[in-house]
């Protein structure tokens, strides 16, 4: 008969151990609701670090055009222009709000 007790109490504390971890599995704070917050999140910041990885390609391409080996004309004649201002006088200067 001791034995009974004891191994009904082992089986019990046993059965709130599992139920309190399973608890905090479904509803604790590191639970399977942020599981899935952390995939949403996970897959947001991937989308935002593909569009910086362009950005910089985008940019490194521009720093390209500018590199003393080969300078593109174009390019520096964008940049001299934005950076002193200047317009030819066979130009047409189109103003566009930001």
């Amino acid at each position: 008969m001791r034995i009974r007790q004891f191994d009904l109490a082992v089986t019990f504390v046993c059965l709130a151990t599992l139920g309190y971890f399973a608890w905090h599995a479904q509803e604790g704070p590191r639970g399977f609701p942020y599981f899935d917050r952390l995939s949403i999140e996970a897959s947001r910041l991937d989308f935002q670090s593909a569009e910086l990885d362009a950005r910089r390609k985008s940019l490194e391409h521009r720093v390209s055009l500018l590199r003393p080996d080969s300078i593109d004309p174009d390019m520096l004649d964008e940049m001299v222009r934005s950076q002193l201002e200047l317009v030819g006088e066979n130009d047409l200067v189109v103003f566009v709000p930001n």
